[in-house]
């Protein structure tokens, strides 16, 4: 068998390499995805191990529920419906191959200036301090428009000078037109910044839709198996 394209999807110019990234994502969750450290403080971190990547996005987009689908786990990680409740980093063990960082989600309105300034602080001092930290999967609503606050994510990626990938959540609650459009948009951010991936993945937590899309690319990040 030849490598997989270490570029993920973006890079499988035949089936047959498409074919084969699905089924490593398909394997590589598959193996058991554990909980095993939380940080509210950048002092906090577990020491750096093997490749990482990161969820992001602002309160209630669905980044929870996205990594227990992916995970094929119903209450992997905590979904709250208190926007804003989580305030820390959690690190999961997928199969020894990779740790996910489910971060905490930003711009909840109520949230007080402290606490958004902390919120920036504790990610910027992670993104630019974790040298294994492979990508930022940003997750943006398929149902609303880009906020401000996503907007400032995505400079705070990129003046970090992390990789980062834009991933549409909760696509089946979007009317088609809107989802084309939402789609069109968020390639055209990704092209704006210099840290942006050009393939924006759109998907349903609920559905299934891009699961196996997106854990194929979280494979090509993976150690191997």
């Amino acid at each position: 068998m030849h490598p997989l394209p270490a570029g993920g999807l973006s890079e499988a110019t035949t089936p047959e390499d498409r074919a084969a990234l699905i089924e490593a994502g398909r394997l590589l969750f598959a193996r058991p995805c554990t909980f095993f450290f939380a940080a509210q403080r950048i002092d906090q971190l577990p020491p750096v191990a093997g490749p990482e990547v990161a969820f992001c996005g602002r309160s209630n987009v669905g980044k929870s529920s996205l990594v227990n689908a992916l995970c094929g786990q119903k209450a992997l990680a905590r979904v709250s419906h208190t926007p804003g409740r989580t305030r820390q980093l959690n690190f999961f063990n997928l199969g020894d191959r990779l740790t996910l960082v489910d971060m905490p989600g930003y711009g909840y309105a109520q949230a007080s200036k402290a606490v958004k300034a902390d919120w920036q602080g504790l990610m910027f001092d992670f993104l630019r301090g974790r040298p294994t930290l492979r990508r930022v999967f940003l997750l943006l609503d398929a149902r609303i428009e880009t906020k401000e606050a996503d907007r400032a994510a995505m400079k705070l990626l990129n003046d970090a000078a992390v990789a980062f990938q834009i991933v549409l959540t909760k696509a089946d609650d979007a009317k088609p037109w809107w989802l084309r459009k939402r789609q069109e948009e968020a390639e055209a951010l990704a092209r704006g910044h210099t840290a942006g991936h050009p393939l924006v993945i759109t998907t349903s937590s609920e559905a299934g839709l891009g699961i196996p899309e997106l854990r194929a690319e979280i494979a090509a990040l993976a150690l191997p198996g």
